[in-house]
């Protein structure tokens, strides 16, 4: 499992059009990467602290909680992630790396 505290957001830059697997209701949904934004802290983080936002189906809308997820790329994550909005097609969710 890719250990969350050594991630960067640079670190996403690959996971542009590759589908995030969230596992959630016993099944697989798929997220999109969204944005990755730096966030302004003295936070002691080796990059800095980031946000990044993901979309995914409008419905179900998932409570915030930690989800396990799953990228090509960055392999197995448990994250934890908020709904931050939802639109006519499409929810969002952010995690924060801090």
């Amino acid at each position: 499992m890719t250990d969350i505290a050594t991630l960067m957001a640079s670190d996403f830059a690959n996971c542009e059009g590759k589908p995030i697997l969230l596992y959630a209701q016993g099944a697989q949904h798929a997220l999109q990467l969204e944005s990755v934004t730096p966030l302004a802290s003295p936070s002691p983080r080796q990059g800095g602290p980031f946000s990044a936002v993901l979309r995914g189906p409008r419905d179900p809308l998932w409570p915030q909680a930690i989800y396990a997820l799953e990228h090509p790329v960055l392999g197995p994550l448990e994250l934890f992630i908020v709904p931050i909005g939802r639109d006519a097609s499409a929810a969002r969710y952010e995690a924060i790396f801090n």
